[in-house]
């Protein structure tokens, strides 16, 4: 979680203002594949602006165009990081909230979220134990020193969280699963608490199998978890008003090389580890611990927050060690915000410039909260990616859906970031392409001012598109 609302407002103050309109609902319902592409078909493109969510454009858009003009170049010999995938975070509280609704409305936002012909979500974020956005706090094994973890038992999790994970997996038998912890166990810190504190260096072998245990509950459960965290923002014990725990760098560093690696690779847990899982800001220290060879045996990539920095430090790291992965693993709208349901082009200005700096994933936070950003442990300000009325049950989608599902929809796994450059500079346009596996280019384009057309090149094609003010639209051709 964020740590103030001042740091959200100024988060997204850096991405632009969000254009505050009426908000109609709508459904994610859209042409099927094969109504979208042919071989030799023009380019078709989805926009969202003004009371219209994800709209197919009734024109097609043409290889036409005059040459003489050149906006945006598309380059497919400029390859660059391949996407793992696109999605929001499981926390206790979205789970609860989600369980809650009646069995065929909750069927069907799961559908909608995860279906490949649907939203098309493929990667998402687990709790491991309570975060802020919990029910209550919790760990798997509080109270008394248990050093051997006789205690450890994952039935909170089994209640509602397990069974939304599995209804889940059954839309998307391919919903990559990573986990992060908010805290240990009170017992293995500084000050024998859940809010707050600093982790012990006594505790560590203890903590490493704690995630072993945890993994293989999970995978009992038929819920396979294939990336962990080390800890959620490991920088900040959030002044010990929520589960939280400080990690010094070479504490972190430490437990992978000594602890959490050898004793996953022992138990045959091929599960990777992320560090970090914190903001941009913390680019020099993800170097330095990359830069222990222990560490580097271990880590498959690094987790970034938003909150505080710039995207551009991913790639400074990217640069320094060009084979680890760069994931994106929150951030989210807040619930009181009068522009929730409208702020698509902010998300979107933002989500591009997490993808042209090598992140292969974007994981926003809460899939789903109620009205009041409910349940948590705070009180605390963040909203949902939708909004479940507790009463009614009506789904509200904010404008992180709609910027997140102009990059879910049509961008698969495995699909390579292409080059997207402009040839000339043109105020307050950002985009990003890739180049699926089957040979489908999507162009995303955030268009933050008014209505105007753009040209775009592929090769020797050259295409004219009209963006609607204050837009995010898809674009989708062979």
């Amino acid at each position: 979680m964020m740590h103030s609302l001042e740091t959200r407002r100024n988060f997204l103050k850096a991405f632009g203002t969000g254009l505050v309109i009426p908000w109609m609902p709508s459904s994610f319902h859209l042409t099927s594949k094969s109504q979208i592409l042919r071989d030799d078909g023009p380019i078709k493109m989805w926009s969202t602006h003004d009371e219209l969510r994800f709209a197919l454009e009734a024109s097609s858009v043409s290889w036409n165009a005059s040459p003489s003009s050149i906006n945006i170049v598309v380059d497919v010999q400029s390859v660059y990081q391949e996407i793992l995938g696109f999605g929001a975070a499981f926390t206790d509280a979205a789970c609860y909230t989600m369980q809650r609704m009646p069995q065929a409305l909750r069927s069907k936002l799961l559908t909608e979220f995860f279906s490949p012909t649907e939203m098309n979500l493929s990667m998402c974020r687990t709790c491991i134990g309570s975060s802020d956005y919990s029910t209550s706090a919790y760990t798997y094994d509080e109270g008394e020193p248990d050093p051997e973890l006789k205690r450890f038992s994952i039935s909170h999790d089994q209640e509602y969280i397990i069974p939304i994970l599995q209804q889940s997996l059954k839309v998307n038998p391919d919903l990559f699963l990573f986990s992060s912890p908010w805290t240990p166990p009170g017992w293995m810190k500084s000050n024998n608490s859940m809010l707050g504190g600093n982790m012990q260096r006594r505790a560590m072998a203890s903590y490493a199998q704690y995630f072993a245990k945890f993994l293989q509950s999970y995978s009992d459960s038929g819920v396979p978890i294939r990336a962990v965290t080390i800890q959620n923002e490991v920088d900040t014990d959030q002044d010990g008003k929520m589960p939280a725990c400080i990690w010094p760098q070479e504490y972190e560093a430490d437990f992978v090389q000594g602890f959490l690696g050898p004793t996953l690779e022992k138990a045959g847990l091929k599960t990777k580890i992320w560090i970090i899982d914190h903001n941009y800001n913390l680019w020099g220290r993800a170097l330095s611990e990359m830069d222990l060879p222990g560490v580097r045996k271990y880590v498959d990539g690094i987790a970034w927050h938003g909150y505080v920095g710039q995207p551009e430090m991913m790639t400074r790291v990217h640069d320094a060690y060009p084979s680890l992965n760069m994931y994106w693993t929150e951030g989210g709208p807040e619930y009181t915000a009068k522009d929730y349901s409208t702020d698509y082009v902010v998300w979107a200005r933002n989500f591009i410039g997490i993808l042209r700096n090598w992140s292969r994933s974007i994981t926003a936070w809460n899939l789903a909260l109620d009205e009041a950003g409910k349940p948590n442990i705070g009180p605390f300000s963040c909203g949902g990616m939708v909004t479940v009325d507790s009463k009614t049950n009506a789904v509200t989608r904010s404008g992180q859906y709609w910027a997140l599902a102009h990059l879910s929809k049509f961008i698969k796994r495995g699909a390579r970031r292409i080059g997207s450059d402009a040839k000339a500079t043109v105020a307050e346009l950002n985009h990003v392409c890739f180049q699926n596996p089957d040979g489908e280019k999507i162009l995303v384009i955030a268009n933050a001012l008014t209505e105007r057309k753009v040209t775009i090149q592929q090769g020797a094609r050259v295409a004219e598109v009209l963006l609607p003010r204050d837009s995010v639209s898809t674009l989708v051709w062979s």
